[in-house]
């Protein structure tokens, strides 16, 4: 209300300060990726700054084409590979976790900071740590074995918080309905739990995924002789001069936007079938 008693219907100038403070942090933000983007696309007579030298798709054929770039079709199979597999662990753990830790049990706290702990550790060291005991238990590292081992250790404490989260607004008044509509422990499960808190899991599926496909720190002394992508990127930061080092980002921006686009898509999906059925049972 003004002086006049009148209501304002203008913003407050406060509205418009933070408006651009978040305008310049995107452009901040996303700039250096859009040059990326842009000089991925340069023709084969530039090079990897600005001016551009005429439009070309060049450089997408050349990184899967040419050796000199690096096995870029080995490392990014590696990785697509490992993080459905973390994927996969993170979500059955952690939706796991987030049963076990609905009731109180010896050592919970104690299990949880544990946990919470490998998040602060610093990456690479955790990694060494990782390789140096598979190679003590004879295992070969390699990044189906400590490399899954060690990403693991940073997507499942976030899988878990997420789930945290998601079980903290299940109602548990949902699981007594259908055990007194005589379901067994495993239906209730599977036929009241699972769907109820199924956009959770894919949250933490996006997170695991994500997580997992661009992971370096505790990859690097954990993933054996065979490089995943993010360690391909790194090294050939150390001798690809072309500007196939960029359109190999654009490459990989797409395979993230998609899946997150996908994950996205899967829980307005899924809200929109529940809201059809409740409408329909009303």
């Amino acid at each position: 209300m003004n002086r006049t008693g009148t209501p304002r219907t203008g913003r407050p100038w406060t509205y418009y300060v933070l408006l651009a403070v978040f305008v310049l942090y995107v452009i901040g933000l996303y700039a250096p990726m859009i040059s990326i983007y842009l000089l991925s696309f340069q023709d084969v007579r530039g090079g990897l700054v600005f001016p551009m030298k005429g439009f070309s798709t060049h450089w997408f054929v050349d990184l899967f084409t040419q050796v000199r770039t690096g096995d870029v079709k080995g490392s990014f199979d590696r990785s697509f590979r490992l993080a459905l597999l973390v994927t996969l662990l993170t979500v059955i753990v952690s939706f796991l976790a987030g049963l076990a830790f609905r009731r109180r049990f010896f050592g919970d706290t104690v299990v949880f900071y544990l946990m919470i702990g490998s998040l602060v550790a610093p990456g690479l060291v955790l990694g060494l740590g990782v390789g140096l005991m598979f190679n003590f238990l004879g295992i070969r590292p390699d990044w189906y074995t400590s490399g899954l081992g060690a990403q693991l250790s940073w997507t499942l404490p976030f899988g878990v918080l997420v789930m945290f989260a998601v079980m903290s607004r299940f109602n548990p008044a949902w699981e007594e309905a259908s055990r007194d509509l005589g379901a067994s422990p495993l239906q209730t499960v599977r036929l009241v739990v699972l769907p109820i808190l199924l956009p959770g899991l894919v949250a933490v599926a996006l997170f695991g995924f994500t997580l997992s496909y661009d992971e370096f720190a505790r990859t690097l002394q954990s993933a054996g002789t065979l490089n995943t992508l993010p360690l391909e990127i790194w090294s050939m930061t150390l001798n690809v001069t072309s500007p196939a080092l960029y359109a190999l980002g654009t490459v990989t921006t797409l395979v993230s936007f998609l899946i997150i686009g996908l994950a996205i898509g899967s829980i307005v999906l899924i809200q929109r079938r529940r809201a059809a059925r409740i409408k329909q049972g009303a």
